[in-house]
Protein backbone atom coordinates (compact mmCIF):
# COMPACT_ATOMS: atom_id res chain seq x y z
CA UNK A 1 0.00 0.00 0.00
CA UNK A 2 1.23 3.06 -1.21
CA UNK A 3 -0.31 6.89 0.34
CA UNK A 4 -0.43 8.76 -3.35
CA UNK A 5 -0.84 12.45 -2.50
CA UNK A 6 -2.10 14.85 -5.34
CA UNK A 7 -0.62 18.31 -5.55
CA UNK A 8 -3.23 21.48 -7.03
CA UNK A 9 -2.36 21.40 -10.30
CA UNK A 10 -3.36 17.54 -10.66
CA UNK A 11 -6.40 18.16 -8.40
CA UNK A 12 -8.86 19.22 -11.73
CA UNK A 13 -8.10 15.50 -12.49
CA UNK A 14 -8.81 13.72 -9.42
CA UNK A 15 -12.22 15.43 -9.02
CA UNK A 16 -10.57 17.47 -6.21
CA UNK A 17 -8.54 14.35 -4.45
CA UNK A 18 -6.07 15.09 -2.06
CA UNK A 19 -4.71 11.51 -1.22
CA UNK A 20 -5.58 8.08 -1.55
CA UNK A 21 -4.23 4.97 -0.36
CA UNK A 22 -3.11 2.44 -3.30
CA UNK A 23 -2.22 -1.36 -3.08
CA UNK A 24 1.03 -1.71 -5.94
CA UNK A 25 4.00 -3.14 -6.08
CA UNK A 26 5.52 -0.39 -8.32
CA UNK A 27 5.10 2.74 -10.02
CA UNK A 28 3.76 1.07 -13.10
CA UNK A 29 1.11 -0.73 -11.25
CA UNK A 30 0.21 2.95 -9.45
CA UNK A 31 -0.49 4.55 -12.85
CA UNK A 32 -2.20 1.54 -13.84
CA UNK A 33 -4.44 1.43 -10.75
CA UNK A 34 -5.05 5.08 -10.90
CA UNK A 35 -6.24 5.31 -14.25
CA UNK A 36 -8.70 2.77 -13.70
CA UNK A 37 -9.81 5.22 -11.13
CA UNK A 38 -9.14 8.06 -12.60
CA UNK A 39 -9.49 7.54 -16.87
CA UNK A 40 -7.37 9.37 -18.73
CA UNK A 41 -5.01 10.40 -15.79
CA UNK A 42 -1.83 7.89 -16.87
CA UNK A 43 -1.05 10.87 -19.70
CA UNK A 44 -0.65 13.47 -17.30
CA UNK A 45 0.89 11.39 -15.16
CA UNK A 46 3.49 10.16 -17.43
CA UNK A 47 4.12 13.97 -17.54
CA UNK A 48 4.74 14.86 -14.06
CA UNK A 49 7.81 14.36 -11.69
CA UNK A 50 7.01 12.52 -8.62
CA UNK A 51 8.77 11.93 -5.24
CA UNK A 52 8.63 8.11 -3.57
CA UNK A 53 9.91 8.35 -0.32
CA UNK A 54 11.25 12.06 -0.80
CA UNK A 55 13.40 10.86 -3.75
CA UNK A 56 12.86 12.40 -7.04
CA UNK A 57 12.33 11.00 -10.14
CA UNK A 58 11.62 12.48 -13.64
CA UNK A 59 10.81 9.17 -14.76
CA UNK A 60 10.21 6.96 -12.20
CA UNK A 61 8.23 4.21 -14.33
CA UNK A 62 10.63 1.10 -13.43
CA UNK A 63 10.83 2.26 -9.99
CA UNK A 64 9.50 -0.57 -7.08
CA UNK A 65 7.35 1.44 -4.88
CA UNK A 66 8.00 -0.30 -1.02
CA UNK A 67 4.80 -0.82 1.53
CA UNK A 68 3.72 2.09 3.45
CA UNK A 69 6.00 4.59 1.12
CA UNK A 70 4.40 7.91 0.06
CA UNK A 71 4.34 8.78 -3.75
CA UNK A 72 3.60 12.71 -4.29
CA UNK A 73 2.94 14.11 -8.16
CA UNK A 74 4.37 17.64 -8.82
CA UNK A 75 5.18 19.88 -11.59
CA UNK A 76 8.05 18.82 -13.99
CA UNK A 77 10.27 21.09 -14.20
CA UNK A 78 11.82 21.72 -18.00
CA UNK A 79 15.09 23.14 -18.89
CA UNK A 80 17.83 24.13 -16.26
Amino acid sequence: MARVVFPDHLRQHTNGTEELTVACDSFRSLVRKLDSEFPGIEEVLMKTAVAIDGQIYQDAWLEPIQPNSEVFFMHRIEGG
